[in-house]
């Protein structure tokens, strides 16, 4: 019963959307209608700027953090803290608040995969920093953290149980990212930094 009651408060505080909160509640706005049209943190970098964008990102990560610690809490069952990292992850993504439509959860997913496998997580994510900066995709960086971060989950044999998780996490991150995915091969991708497809900064 504490496993079901950790898993669902963890999907609820997925769906605490921390970039229509700081829109609406700084700029009366719902940032799901500009930019990318995506509730997170890179979008907010975008239209609102640095700060607002730096502050969903790590109130974001905070989420995937926060669930962990209640899985950590609840239960000593180590599929219990992977199936609330993935709840938390699903409540970004399809927040219940918001009528189901969120973020595509990358930042979320830092805090969770830091803290089930730092590791293989912070490996990763310097790769997918690097990828950013180098080529200022930040969905392709993102997606090199996710399917980074499962492979070197298998490498350093965690528990099954994580890299099962692991390998959800970034089913999910594929699949939030497949409009992404087609852009980037078309190469109609927008970089960090760039003000295409109406991702203008509001002022």
């Amino acid at each position: 019963m504490l496993s079901l009651f950790a898993i669902v408060i963890s999907y609820l505080i997925g769906s605490v959307s921390f970039s229509m909160l700081v829109a609406r509640n700084m700029y009366s706005m719902d940032i799901r209608q500009h930019g990318s049209g995506n509730a997170g943190a890179t979008n907010t970098l975008r239209v609102l700027g640095k700060g607002p964008g730096l502050a969903v990102l790590l109130l974001d990560a905070c989420k995937g953090i926060a669930a962990i610690l209640i899985g950590w809490l609840l239960s000593d069952e180590t599929w219990v803290h992977v199936a609330c990292g993935v709840a938390v992850i699903v409540g970004h993504n399809w927040p219940v608040f918001f009528r189901f439509k969120g973020g595509k959860g990358i930042a979320t997913t830092i805090g969770v995969l830091a803290l089930l496998a730092f590791y293989p997580a912070l490996i990763a994510g310097i790769f997918g920093i690097a990828v950013i900066a180098w080529t200022r995709y930040v969905s392709l960086g993102s997606l090199v953290f996710t399917t980074g971060t499962s492979l070197f989950i298998l490498l350093f044999r965690y528990d099954s149980a994580i890299l099962v998780g692991s390998l959800l996490i970034c089913a999910l991150a594929i699949y939030r990212h497949r409009g992404n995915i087609q852009k980037l091969i078309k190469g109609t991708e927008n970089r960090l930094g760039s003000k295409e497809g109406g991702a203008g900064r509001v002022r």
